[in-house]
């Protein structure tokens, strides 16, 4: 395969982009990373995302991905300046999902990075209009194949409630075994869930080629 030595948008840093869509890899962990299968791409989110993101967060069941409503200009601005701040401290790495235009089609972080460890904590969310065209499963592959190389992270894990098919099946698209099952680890609405527990090593073989329409 061969290699074509591009820039990064946001800071001008040295990355490789595989041709026919291939994983881009940046040469330093903190710097945006931009990628790019047809059509979705991964960037860092931006202030200017901010009404994108209200419009996202008022989607049904989308309360759900954040303990602080999202309901305004001002509450989407400084969501994205939290996820900013955790950026510079090395501790969560959050990507808006784009398409070919720039809107907005969902989220996709490495939170809770472990360095000692080598540990983090995958979690992915689209947009209704996204869902079904394998966006999550991109996003996740390719912040997992990031982590793995650029963060030099070992062991990725993601969970899901046992009642969200969708995201299980992303998941076991994008290489993590299941592990285990917590019971009655979430609370929504007076009703506890349990969660499925999913995880994938560095030393993992990569997904197949076959991709979830999710």
């Amino acid at each position: 395969m061969s290699l074509e030595r591009v820039t990064c948008s946001a800071h001008g840093l040295p990355a490789y982009l595989a041709d026919a869509g291939g994983p881009c890899a940046v040469a330093a962990p903190r710097p945006a990373i931009r990628q790019e299968v047809r059509t979705v791409q991964l960037r860092q989110w931006r202030t200017d995302d901010a009404d994108a993101l209200v419009a996202a967060f008022a989607e049904p069941e989308m309360d759900r991905q954040t303990a602080t409503p999202v309901d305004t200009p001002a509450a989407a601005r400084s969501w994205i300046g939290r996820r900013a701040e955790e950026w510079g401290a090395g501790t969560s790495y959050a990507f808006t999902v784009v398409d070919a235009a720039d809107a907005v089609l969902g989220n996709v972080a490495v939170s809770a990075v472990e360095r000692v460890h080598g540990t983090g904590w995958v979690s992915y969310w689209t947009v209704t209009a996204a869902r079904g065209r394998g966006v999550a499963t991109f996003a996740c592959r390719t912040v997992s194949r990031w982590a793995f190389d650029d963060l030099g992270l070992f062991r990725l894990e993601l969970g899901h409630r046992v009642d969200n098919p969708a995201s299980c099946a992303v998941a076991l698209a994008s290489g993590y075994a299941v592990e285990g099952l917590q019971r009655q680890r979430l609370a929504y609405d007076g009703i506890r869930h349990d969660v499925e527990v999913h995880a994938r090593l560095a030393t993992d073989a990569e997904p197949g080629a076959g991709t979830s329409s999710r």
